[in-house]
């Protein structure tokens, strides 16, 4: 059987920097270390940090007095760094830069003025977060009906942000319908959406002109990872979303002469071995990596960390 490797695939800048300041923090400082919420959204990864000694939580109320904190990659609300700085918590955030990128843009937009208008997914972190980062109210919307709805005159000055997980193609007929209703709108350069999500994706598109069947590693309550499988199943290719190996369903492979492989921005290359591997154990497989966009981006680390 070939299997093609989808390039890039898996972790992205902003994944690798939030994982490695919990492991310097833990290093530097010994555990416990305490994070708020998922670090990134992988099972693999969250235990694996378990392991070395961190431990999650939804609510700082469940953190110690002066205990190491960590903010996940998805950002918080003004109000959970608020209540940390009045506990006296000592801070690393991990808010991916991008993320942080975003709630400025809304802070600015909403400075000059304008009404702002989210374009992501209802209850996922990084929304609520920048929803929460913002000083005023957020209209969210989720597809092109909400649009619709919303009940501003046309002639209000509007700007629109959207959530980082999400890409050009993802955001395209939303921002569409949005210019279309409002007469004075604002927004980022598409430049701005985050690169890894767009290469993803991409890198999808590439992959399911070669293969029957699509693997997409990644975790179910993964934002951008379900989207890869989505774009698969758009596309005509049969594609499914599984944690790991122990997932594969030998009977999705039945005719399949040529299988590809992606992962989301939260799952590490670990997983992608794990599935090659399940795959082996049904027969021969010949493994090729496509030719896609290399990836050298990298954030720093918080000045707390990189100190001697």
């Amino acid at each position: 059987m070939e299997v093609y490797l989808a390039q890039p695939r898996g972790f992205c800048a902003g994944v690798v920097r939030a994982i490695e300041i919990v492991e310097r923090a833990l290093e530097k400082y010994g555990p416990p270390v305490y994070v708020r919420h998922e670090i990134v959204h992988n099972k693999y990864v969250v235990e694996s940090l378990k392991a070395k000694g961190a431990i999650f939580v939804e609510d700082l109320s469940e953190v110690p007095p002066l205990a190491v904190t960590v903010f996940s990659a998805h950002g918080v609300a003004r109000t959970v760094e608020e209540e940390a700085a009045a506990r006296g918590l000592p801070v690393l955030n991990a808010t991916c830069p991008l993320v942080t990128k975003v709630h400025n843009q809304g802070k600015r937009y909403m400075s000059k003025g304008r009404t702002l208008v989210l374009i992501g997914h209802a209850g996922h972190p990084e929304v609520e977060g920048t929803m929460g980062q913002v000083p005023g109210p957020v209209l969210l919307v989720q597809n092109v009906d909400d649009v619709a709805a919303l009940t501003l005159p046309t002639d209000a000055p509007v700007a629109y942000i959207t959530q980082t997980t999400l890409s050009v193609d993802d955001t395209k007929d939303i921002i569409a319908a949005l210019q279309a209703k409002f007469t004075d709108i604002q927004g980022p350069d598409i430049r701005d959406i985050c690169y890894a999500t767009q290469n993803r994706q991409s890198a999808v598109r590439d992959l399911s002109k070669l293969v029957d069947v699509i693997l997409v590693v990644g975790a179910a309550n993964s934002s951008n990872s379900n989207r890869l499988r989505e774009i698969g199943t758009e596309v005509g290719v049969a594609s499914y979303l599984i944690a790991d190996g122990s997932e594969l369903n030998p009977d999705w492979l039945k005719d399949a002469k040529a299988v590809g492989i992606t992962a989301g921005a939260s799952a590490p290359e670990v997983l992608v071995d794990d599935v090659i591997e399940a795959l082996r154990r049904i027969g021969p497989v010949k493994v090729s990596v496509l030719p896609g966009r290399e990836e050298n981006i990298e954030f720093r680390l918080p000045a707390e960390l990189t100190a001697g």
